[in-house]
């Protein structure tokens, strides 16, 4: 597939999306860029904002298959991976595969359910398999996990640990309507589909097999040249270097910013990666990555603040991002 045929693609997917997601267009493609590098978002914002809408509507344009977990208090790691069940009449045990084994899984609220249910997706997370009773399985590609967090309700949630975070290529934030007519279209929306969950009537844009040529084109035929490379690790090791920050951005920080600008690259029709591809994603990339120094905490500081200064500190490369 050429680049310029994946940015026809993208475009079609995202006017699909928007027909359903009244809201801001920059998230939904983003989103379709970290799933362009199956890689995995968190969208962290207020209820009542379409974070579960847009989800939905997302796995089903893209022709793939998906499954929701509603995360709880009581979810155990094998309501999510499955487990092994004995059949007596068979005389051997039997793989009940969980919600998992899907191409896009929705965790919806993922903050509701303690530690041990949440680390039960790191592995999926990273590696794209499962381990269940001593058995590893691979998961069917394309796998990206879509999850949902209130950032304001503490009440019965349990904080993703750092280790987690990092497993997300994006954190994003919906965002309320911008402007009073944002807000008189979601009302019109509503009434012109009649239904609370316009999703079931979306027609996949695309297929699995088409997706997966999609990726693999991001993956293969989008060149980065050695400058933006040297912009992004600069970019990192200033983020790192900041004195305010406890913990920066790790090597897969890196990496993550790496391939969320090739498929940004790709989406604009473009083969090469420029430094605004970078710059447009630096903080829904690495924000979340860091950790801040408890004292300059209290004061505000969080790490989409360490992120800017970092953007303004580093040079941007003038050579054409095609060369050496």
């Amino acid at each position: 597939m050429e680049v310029g045929e994946l940015a026809l693609l993208s475009s079609r997917i995202v006017d699909a999306i928007s027909e359903v997601y009244i809201g801001n267009r920059d998230v939904v493609e983003k989103a379709l860029a970290a799933a362009l590098v199956n890689s995995n978002v968190l969208f962290e914002d207020h209820p009542g904002l379409g974070k579960t809408l847009l989800a939905k509507a997302f796995s089903r344009v893209l022709g793939l298959d998906y499954r929701r977990v509603q995360f709880t208090p009581d979810l155990l790691p094998a309501d999510i991976l499955g487990t092994k069940v004995w059949r007596q009449n068979l005389g051997t045990f039997e793989l009940v595969k969980g919600p998992i084994f899907t191409n896009v899984l929705l965790a919806d609220e993922i903050n509701r359910a303690p530690p041990k249910t949440q680390s039960a997706l790191l592995e999926a997370m990273e590696e794209k398999q499962v381990t269940i009773e001593g058995e590893t399985l691979k998961l069917e590609r394309p796998f990206f996990v879509i999850a949902t967090q209130n950032p304001i309700e503490y009440e019965g949630t349990y904080p993703l640990p750092e280790a987690q975070l990092d497993r997300f290529l994006l954190r994003l934030s919906v965002g309320y309507p911008k402007t009073l007519e944002d807000e008189i279209a979601i009302l019109e929306a509503r009434i012109r589909w009649g239904k609370d969950d316009p999703t079931v009537d979306l027609k996949p844009v695309i297929d699995r097999k088409t997706f997966l040529e999609m990726q693999r084109t991001v993956e293969e035929s989008v060149y980065v040249s050695r400058p933006v490379l040297r912009y992004i690790a600069e970019l990192i090791r200033n983020a790192r270097a900041d004195g305010r920050v406890e913990a920066g951005p790790s090597p897969r920080g890196a990496l993550a910013l790496l391939k969320v600008s090739k498929a940004n690259a790709a989406l604009d029709g473009r083969d090469f990666v420029i430094p605004d591809d970078v710059k447009r994603f630096a903080v829904d990339a690495l924000a979340h990555r860091i950790v801040i120094k408890a004292e300059y905490s209290f004061e505000g500081v969080n790490g989409k603040n360490v992120v800017e200064r970092a953007l303004q500190n580093t040079p941007v490369p003038k050579e054409n991002e095609r060369e050496e």
